[in-house]
């Protein structure tokens, strides 16, 4: 119980949020916000949800956590939802310009003393929370990881850290 009351508890300014909303989108709204200040990150859909967190928030807000059933996870209130929860916790979505800084300071960095994707993966979601940056899609989490790992070997390689003596010149993509 202690664990939902630390991370599930709705503090006064998040109850001002969700004060205009009624039913399912309250709820999910209220739920959004609380895993998005846990996580860094929005669920992906109802399934991420702990049931004990969707009860506990669900009195907190008064609507039965059955009615999450009705939330709508893709279209226009979820994007509102979104863009609301993100504008209040000083966060903004992660653009192309923000993806190719991530893949060079990955590689140029974390990927010097690290690669398990998985390891860069926690890197580039800790650079993301630093920034106040909403982390991509887990899909093109993937892509940048591997990429800056794809760029690092490329470095070690063109310079000869991998072969010793036998050195080859880098061509500009490998830089």
């Amino acid at each position: 119980m202690g664990e939902l009351v630390e991370h599930w508890t709705l503090l006064e300014d998040e109850r001002g949020l969700i004060a205009g909303k009624r039913g399912a989108t309250r709820l999910g709204f209220a739920l959004l916000l609380k895993f998005y200040t846990r996580e860094g990150r929005f669920p992906r859909g109802r399934s991420e949800l702990p049931d004990d967190a969707v009860d506990f928030v669900g009195r907190q807000v008064k609507v039965p956590a059955a009615d999450l059933g009705l939330y709508e996870w893709a279209g226009r209130t979820i994007e509102s939802h979104r863009s609301q929860i993100r504008q209040h916790l000083g966060f903004r979505e992660c653009t192309v310009a923000d993806a190719e800084v991530l893949t060079s300071w990955l590689a140029a960095d974390v990927c010097t003393r690290e690669r398990r994707p998985d390891q860069v993966r926690e890197e580039l979601l800790g650079w993301c929370r630093a920034e106040q940056i909403e982390p991509p899609s887990a899909g093109r989490i993937e892509r940048i990881v591997r990429s800056a790992l794809c760029i690092r070997v490329s470095w070690l390689w063109c310079c000869g850290s991998l072969l010793g003596s036998h050195r080859r010149p880098c061509s500009g993509s490998a830089r």
